[in-house]
């Protein structure tokens, strides 16, 4: 008895989709700097408002001011994006 179309086909999505599963990768690690460097930056942006608070405004550059806070939480900010991206 011949066979139909329809099991041919069947059987080719399923050729697919197994072939599919072995070629899937997990997704690769993150180097071994990364999770160093997403914490300094979290750390260091600490630091950096905390000084800039204790020091009522003279350290870490007196001379831009507030713009120490917007530095400070752009280190954090940028540590916070890096955890998002971390496997």
């Amino acid at each position: 008895m011949p066979e139909s179309r329809g099991r041919e086909g069947a059987r080719e999505r399923a050729r697919r989709a197994s072939e599919l599963n072995t070629q899937s990768k997990a997704p690769a690690s993150n180097p071994p700097w990364f999770v160093p460097l997403m914490s300094g930056l979290m750390i260091v942006g600490v630091l950096w408002v905390a000084t800039f608070y204790v020091t009522s405004g003279m350290w870490p550059i007196a001379a831009i001011g507030y713009w120490n806070l917007a530095i400070g939480m752009g280190l954090i900010m940028a540590g916070f994006v890096m955890a998002t991206r971390w496997r």
